[in-house]
């Protein structure tokens, strides 16, 4: 009866913790959209959104009632279950990649140690390339299932791009994963916070900067961000894969690229910046000093900011750098990154067995 109620007890932390990325992912997403509109408003010398609510405040709410009450239109010609399956899955993936990412430390709860982690299984990074393999079925499903040519060509530059580009950026990994021996998120972020300077040294970013370029790059085509926005290239291919859609279905398309957004930025700010790591802070000192708990929201706050800053840095790229030709595309996947890709584990290789004695 004892193991069933710690059984229960573990199950609703849990599920706690699920209802709260979710809704913070929703929410953030939700504001990312806003914030992606007042930067380019002000690297364009323009004002933005700036009628609905104070300074603008409530546009996106006034946006996600515009998609919740218009008119959900499916079109005769397409295969109207993988046409609503498509946005599905698009979404689902993306809210599914959060799930073994180490947003804080731990908080002590009614004599409990509550974990700020949903998962942290030791084939951490595995699980999100996995889940991030599958996400590209929703934009697959969702273009052919329109029965539109252009949605389909969309479609088709989105499948074989993020698959070039998940080459580059699993081989780029490869040469982290060498150098920390774990593919668990929570143990990586915890060997960062090992280094100098309050952990700041320690941070992956200067043992592989060749390692985060790649999958910085990587990481801006698996978004479909510009520059590598050909799946949704307007002035070719008018929407893009989502043409035919409308209402929540669209919303479902538009919110899960913003929450791939999100996402991504954690995964980087996990694997090479620390995660939730204060730097030039020795948490433990600190947690003697203020309490475990408050270090430990500072820590989900320090992560959140390394994630607003990623999410600056995909706006400011998508209002600074040209769309590339998809020929450029995929000749900088193969013939560039892969190569520089295996480049870095080669060189990683020769250091490990030189200096790791």
């Amino acid at each position: 009866m004892h193991l069933l109620s710690v059984d229960m007890t573990i199950f609703l932390e849990k599920l706690t913790m699920i209802a709260i990325v979710v809704f913070a992912l929703l929410g953030i997403a939700l504001y990312t959209t806003l914030a992606e509109r007042k930067v380019a408003g002000v690297m364009q010398d323009r004002h933005g959104p700036n009628r609905a609510g104070p300074f603008g405040l409530l546009q996106p709410l006034a946006d996600g009632l515009k998609l919740f009450f218009k008119e959900e239109i499916i079109p005769l010609s397409s295969n109207r279950v993988l046409f609503i399956l498509g946005p599905f899955i698009a979404m689902f993936t993306a809210l599914i990649t959060s799930a073994v990412i180490p947003w804080g430390s731990s908080l002590e709860l009614f004599g409990r140690k509550v974990d700020l982690t949903i998962a942290d299984p030791n084939i951490g990074v595995l699980y999100v390339f996995a889940v991030v393999s599958i996400g590209v079925f929703g934009i697959m499903i969702g273009g052919w299932a329109s029965n539109n040519k252009f949605s389909l060509l969309a479609a088709i530059r989105g499948a074989s791009q993020i698959i070039s580009y998940e080459l580059a950026m699993g081989l780029s990994l490869i040469a982290l994963l060498m150098i920390t021996g774990t593919m668990s998120l929570g143990e990586i972020v915890k060997a960062q916070m090992n280094g100098a300077w309050g952990g700041f040294l320690g941070w992956n970013v200067f043992v592989q900067p060749l390692g985060f370029l790649i999958f910085l790059v990587c990481v801006f085509a698996e978004c479909n961000r510009t520059p590598f926005d050909l799946p949704e290239a307007e002035s070719e291919l008018n929407m893009g894969y989502h043409q035919e859609y409308s209402s929540l279905k669209l919303g479902f398309f538009l919110f899960s690229e913003y929450i791939n957004m999100i996402v991504s930025s954690a995964v980087m700010a996990t694997l090479f910046f620390g995660g939730y790591d204060i730097p030039f802070v020795n948490e433990t000192h600190l947690g003697e000093t203020l309490g475990n708990n408050l270090v430990a929201i500072l820590g989900v706050l320090m992560l959140l900011a390394k994630i607003v800053f990623f999410l600056f840095l995909f706006m400011w790229v998508r209002w600074t750098i040209p769309r590339f030709r998809y020929d450029q595309l995929m000749e900088l996947g193969w013939k560039k990154l892969i190569p520089l890709a295996l480049f870095n584990m080669l060189i990683t290789g020769i250091v490990i067995l030189l200096f790791d004695k």
